[in-house]
């Protein structure tokens, strides 16, 4: 008979725990370089122009209306939503406060470094490409199990304090952001649509080879 190995699975730690609980200079790497190529990843649709994922759709509207850029936005929101997370009881961790940080510094220097193109095969090749590497960055820095990102939080928070499910929740949520985003004049367009159906079966996808395996908690007697 064969035995099928087991994939490694999500643990669900406080924020030392994350920190104590082994291959730390692995899951570090791990977690900056997934949060950076997720920054990248933003501003790949932004030059697009071809549609945002939901969240920056709102991101896209603040911005035309304070004086920031959409990196900044990115921060500045990820922020508020920590706020969003003390009702609901949510502990941050390193990744966390990482996420709310990274992502918006990257985005911002990529758009600052990729011009946007004119030809039409080409944006379509960085919408496109933006998902595919949103999806792949994502499932590195979860894999890290260093602590979910603000938005994240906010939907398994969400999830837990109303007992919905998470598909439900997170439905819930990007739609929100988009109706309010695009009350602002945000953008919206295929890329959003694109996103909305690609990124959860691209993070699954990729999720298990990215999980980095942590020792089992020691069992109480």
């Amino acid at each position: 008979m064969t035995v099928l190995p087991t994939r490694p699975a999500l643990a669900d730690l406080g924020p030392l725990a994350q920190l104590r609980a082994g291959r730390l200079a692995r899951r570090l790497v791990q977690l900056y370089v997934g949060l950076v190529l997720y920054g990248v990843s933003l501003a790949m649709m932004v030059r697009s122009d071809l549609g945002l994922a939901p969240w920056d759709v709102l991101h896209s509207g603040l911005v035309r209306h304070l004086p920031m850029t959409l990196g900044q936005a990115v921060v500045v929101m990820s922020f508020v939503v920590l706020v969003l997370w003390i009702p609901l009881r949510e502990v941050p961790g390193l990744g966390t406060i990482s996420n709310a940080l990274v992502v918006g510094l990257a985005a911002d220097a990529t758009l600052w470094l990729l011009e946007p193109p004119d030809a039409v095969v080409l944006r379509v090749g960085l919408v496109v490409g933006g998902v595919a590497l949103c999806g792949y960055a994502g499932a590195m820095y979860i894999g890290a199990q260093l602590g979910r990102g603000p938005r994240d939080g906010l939907m398994t928070g969400l999830a837990r304090r109303t007992g919905r499910s998470l598909r439900l929740v997170r439905t819930g949520i990007e739609v929100t952001v988009v109706l309010v985003g695009l009350l602002l004049g945000g953008a919206l367009g295929l890329g959003t649509v694109l996103y909305a159906l690609a990124i959860g079966p691209l993070t699954q996808r990729w999720l298990p080879a990215w999980t980095v395996e942590l020792p089992a908690p020691p069992r109480v007697a």
